[in-house]
């Protein structure tokens, strides 16, 4: 019985130390439950999906490469630009900058979408 309001007082205190450091740091424990924001744009049958994306400023978007040809993944402005893509390959980018994005695949240059970042 002693052992067990031991471990009770034991746990509590622990508890207490641990909603103390959230309440004074409310911060720390949102970025640990949300973690980084990112999102997926999949490339098949010759377009990006979708071609318009809204994501927040520090997004990392990751574009998958599904059809059975090469594509590459170019801003307009070359902020961002990837190699060749083969199928299942994968590029990605974090924007931290708002702004938008317009972007083409360089072999198929009328694959084109855009990423709005605010």
């Amino acid at each position: 019985m002693k052992n067990t309001r031991w471990m009770v007082g034991a746990v509590l205190t622990v508890l207490t130390a641990f909603a103390g450091i959230a309440s004074t740091h409310p911060g720390l424990a949102a970025k640990a439950a949300d973690g980084p924001a990112s999102a997926q744009i999949k490339i098949d049958n010759f377009t990006f999906g979708p071609p318009s994306l809204t994501v927040a400023s520090g997004t990392t978007i990751t574009w998958i490469n599904n059809d059975d040809v090469p594509h590459t993944v170019v801003s307009d402005d070359k902020v961002f630009r990837s190699k060749a893509l083969d199928t299942d390959d994968k590029f990605s980018y974090t924007f931290t900058k708002p702004g938008t994005y317009n972007y083409f695949c360089s072999v198929h240059p009328k694959m084109t979408a855009k990423i709005v970042v605010k």
